[in-house]
């Protein structure tokens, strides 16, 4: 398991648009991914699940990747989390 904590730089937040951005990166790597706010978790796979959390920017996340391909898939999520939208 590859776990990383970062800080929302998206000036949306992960609303609407860098919410579905992230789902489809997380989802073209085999591994798990999971994202936890303020006490809460989502499934980096499920959009539902992403927006019902109301990550804003400037929000600390904590992301949780497990799976074959784990590296390359935590590498990928936090450089996008990372970056100004």
């Amino acid at each position: 398991m590859v776990e990383f904590t970062t800080v929302v730089r998206s000036a949306a937040g992960l609303h609407a648009r860098p919410a579905a951005q992230l789902v489809a990166l997380a989802s073209s790597f085999s591994s798990t991914a999971r994202l936890d706010s303020g006490g809460r978790s989502a499934d980096l796979k499920s959009i539902m699940s992403l927006l019902a959390l109301g990550v804003t920017t400037g929000t600390q996340v904590t992301v949780s990747v497990d799976g074959a391909d784990e590296v390359a898939c935590a590498e990928a999520l936090e450089k996008f989390i990372q970056e100004d939208q």
